[in-house]
């Protein structure tokens, strides 16, 4: 005997305008909620518990007291553990004198914690004419800072184009490597704008090594160094100035005599 099933007729549609009514309903009921929501955190977070109430500091603090970190920072925090922006509490801390780096993060409930990273003083910077001396870090970066908080008095000092430092850091470090088989040190280095270097010795020897690549610079300092105490000790007279920039050669000045040494090729014929 075959099975029977019972028809039943689909459904009428539901017209357009009662779906639309229902799914704008429906959209407004999840509107109001999420703003419910929001509202319910935006007062949350206003809360007197999220008030930032310390700050942590960590790291390199050996310019600065932690309080004087604080005092210096502080009053440019603004907002609390959840609308306090990070970035500007960076640079707040930044701003600090000797604070080279800061890292800023929040740290549940009502606090901060500030990773320092100081300056590391490697030379004076004598900027433009008239402008207070800065300090370079050994980074090549120039900062501000009273000379009168380093305690080593003999740092050399820079003199070159804004933007510059760095590299006459660098040239710093390899000229100081080139003059040490004369016993001698690189006090003062300057760079003109033109691109002329110069550079006084702890003798008090003035030094002109002219334009060029620093290849260029480098290879006729090596020169100089390898040659001149061949004409200081048979003079018997200590350097005060040399020229390198002669191409055939280099122009010394000792006490009281002047003369030029040729190259090497010239001094065989």
């Amino acid at each position: 005997m075959a099975a029977t099933t019972a028809y039943r007729p689909d459904p009428s549609p539901i017209p357009g305008d009662v779906w639309l009514m229902h799914a704008t309903a429906n959209t407004l009921f999840v509107v109001a909620g999420l703003a419910l929501v929001a509202l319910a955190l935006n007062v949350m977070m206003r809360l007197p518990a999220f008030a930032l109430k310390a700050i942590r500091v960590e790291g390199e603090v050996t310019r600065n007291s932690v309080s004087t970190i604080r005092a210096n920072a502080a009053p440019q925090l603004a907002g609390n553990f959840f609308t306090t922006d990070l970035q500007s509490n960076k640079r707040a801390f930044e701003s600090v004198p000797w604070v080279r780096q800061a890292v800023v993060r929040r740290v549940w409930p009502n606090r901060l914690a500030v990773h320092l990273e100081e300056h590391r003083p490697a030379a004076v910077w004598s900027g433009r004419e008239g402008a207070a001396d800065k300090l370079v870090n050994s980074f090549g970066e120039v900062f501000e800072a009273n000379l009168g908080d380093v305690e080593d008095d003999s740092l050399p000092a820079l003199s070159g184009p804004e933007g510059s430092s760095a590299h006459m850091l660098s040239m710093l470090s390899q000229l100081g490597r080139l003059f040490e088989p004369l016993d001698a040190q690189v006090v003062a280095l300057s760079l003109s704008g033109r691109g002329s270097w110069r550079a006084e010795l702890d003798t008090g020897a003035q030094i002109e090594f002219g334009r060029g690549s620093d290849d260029e610079v480098l290879a006729r300092t090596e020169r100089f160094v390898a040659t001149v105490t061949q004409v200081s000790s048979r003079y018997q007279r200590p350097l005060e100035y040399a020229d390198l920039r002669h191409n055939d050669g280099y122009a010394v000045r000792l006490k009281g005599i002047t003369t030029v040494i040729p190259k090497a090729n010239d001094q065989k014929n």
